[in-house]
């Protein structure tokens, strides 16, 4: 069996502080990680490897500082990495990021052969979208099941628990299939100083706009069309009173009045 798993190096959200003058995001000094959700994907990918003759393929588009993060998902199962970077991709919205992605998983089956599954977090955590991984999907054709927080692999099928706002739903999928991950109930695997010295050591190939041969037109701002006008962090006022009376009963009356002077009631 094959497996691709999509990762993306992030900003540590509980680095991050605000500028209070210009409400942007101060990344200077904040570390990078593998997305929250992207980890889960692994891991379960990882369970599937652990009982099933398996590869595991992970692949990264950003910058060359995003090896990092490929190196720390072959120390915890991976067996492949590979990093589509290049300047025709800067500034991709997630309908470009999807499409280059598509384009970038066609190049690596030259390599490794067709994926079976393909493992997506189910959002970033730093843009919150939820729409990378359905994009890729749609680009590719395949089969998709979103939110999945468990998977098991038997007969050529997937059987995958779904996680929505009403419980649980079980869907099945004939393979090649596309699944986003949220969190399991378990938590990621811990590399091992072996496994860490070993993913140190490995060469990451890097996949250019000339490799994955992508429309430059669809790619990076030109293959954009979503634009950022503005970002701020909500004002809260906290003004709010606590009523503590003796009696309950005492305390339903006085927040009456509060609200007939207030005029809501």
């Amino acid at each position: 069996m094959n497996i691709l798993v999509c990762v993306k190096q992030v900003p540590d959200t509980t680095e991050i502080k605000i500028n209070p003058e210009t409400n942007t995001l101060i990344r200077e000094g904040v570390p990078s990680i593998v997305n929250t959700f992207d980890a889960f994907a692994l891991e379960m990918a990882a369970r599937i490897k652990d009982t099933q003759d398996a590869k595991i393929v992970v692949m990264s588009m950003g910058p060359d500082q995003a090896k990092k993060a490929l190196k720390e998902c072959l120390a915890v199962g991976a067996d492949k990495a590979y990093l589509v970077s290049d300047r025709a991709f800067s500034g991709s919205d997630t309908l470009a990021t999807g499409y280059i992605l598509s384009e970038a998983m066609k190049a690596v089956e030259a390599q490794e052969g067709p994926f079976d599954i393909i493992f997506c977090g189910k959002q970033a955590i730093d843009g919150d979208t939820a729409q990378t991984g359905p994009q890729l999907a749609e680009h590719l054709d395949y089969p998709q099941i979103t939110c999945i927080s468990d998977i098991t692999v038997e007969d050529a099928k997937i059987r995958a628990t779904r996680e929505t706002e009403y419980g649980k739903e079980i869907w099945e999928s004939s393979m090649p299939v596309l699944v986003t991950v949220t969190k399991p109930p378990y938590e990621p695997r811990y590399p091992t100083i072996k496994t860490k010295m070993a993913a140190n050591k490995a060469e990451i190939p890097v996949l250019t706009i000339a490799e994955v041969k992508a429309d430059p037109e669809k790619s990076g701002l030109k293959g954009s069309p979503t634009r950022v006008k503005k970002t701020y962090v909500p004002v809260l006022n906290k003004n709010g009173i606590i009523i503590k009376e003796e009696m309950a009963a005492d305390s339903a009356k006085k927040l009456a009045g509060l609200l007939s002077d207030a005029g809501l009631v």
